[in-house]
């Protein structure tokens, strides 16, 4: 299996990241933060097999443009469309998470044609409303607003010690397994100390910010259903997308099933990758792994 480099030009700069897969339905992985498209190497191997896959660095991630303003939705969604057309993909199943998922579901929302299946890990979506806050949960998203401040890439990226140090809590603390990220954290860092890396992802939390809001201070918010059939596999260890969560989620899609996943935690994908693979290739009808 070889993994190839992608460029996909937009009018800003350009979208990099990683290919596999000479055949099959088409497939494009879309990451979260802390994260970038490495994030889906321990995946690409089983899923090159039965897909055409791409997983891009999403702006102002790893190596993509890094937007001069905090980008809208709507940008994601453009460059997601560019990425499909770029690779001949009229229409393609989306596998996401995190930042991820919430652009999956824009585009799904946007360009429902160009869906085939969906399929997520620990899904934001907007019937978490005021969970996000209840109890004690506060506590867990305190960087999503923490990330808004004009300095903190500045601080964060002060030295590869401050930006190892805030990095590495997340990945720990998210994972069921404390050392999941620890044989890859070295290049994490490599990565979020390139230039523009750390402000491009926190970008996307100016990006979303009055959605959040809107979700904690009104509660679920309303929008139509996603006629993709989706798969949510939920980590059952994850503490910033507990379980219960997804109780509520039926309301914002047309089908889809929740799969509570044991031993993991935020990142199902890369804690349990051959569970992961078999699962999506079960979902799209496909051989597996």
């Amino acid at each position: 299996m070889m993994i190839r480099q992608i460029d996909i030009s937009r009018p800003d700069g350009s979208l990099r990241g990683l290919a596999a897969g000479e055949a099959g339905p088409a497939l494009v992985l879309l990451h979260g933060w802390p994260e970038f498209s490495a994030v889906w190497r321990p995946m690409l191997p089983a899923l090159s097999r039965s897909f055409r896959v791409v997983a891009p660095d999403l702006r102002g991630f790893g190596d993509s443009l890094k937007p001069t303003e905090p980008p809208d939705i709507e940008s994601y969604v453009a460059d997601l469309t560019a990425v499909l057309d770029a690779w001949d993909m009229p229409v393609a199943g989306i596998v996401s998470h995190d930042v991820g998922a919430q652009i999956a579901q824009a585009f799904a929302l946007a360009h429902p044609e160009r869906v085939l299946r969906l399929v997520f890990a620990n899904c934001p979506y907007p019937g978490i409303g005021r969970r996000w806050v209840e109890g004690r949960h506060v506590n867990e998203i305190w960087y999503q607003s923490f990330h808004q401040l004009p300095w903190v890439a500045e601080m964060v990226g002060s030295s590869r010690a401050a930006c190892r140090a805030y990095i590495g809590h997340f990945l720990s603390h998210w994972a069921a397994d404390p050392g999941a990220f620890d044989p890859v954290l070295d290049e994490w860092v490599d990565t979020f100390m390139k230039p523009g890396v750390l402000q491009g992802g926190f970008a996307w939390y100016c990006a979303v910010n009055e959605t959040r809001l809107a979700q904690i201070n009104e509660g679920p918010q309303p929008r139509p259903k996603i006629a993709a059939p989706s798969l949510c596999l939920w980590g059952a260890e994850d503490p910033l997308f507990p379980p219960h969560f997804a109780e509520g989620i039926e309301a914002y899609f047309n089908e889809i099933t929740v799969e509570v996943v044991p031993n993991a935690g935020h990142f199902v994908f890369f804690e349990r990758p051959q569970y992961a693979a078999t699962r999506i290739c079960d979902f799209f009808g496909v051989s597996g792994p």
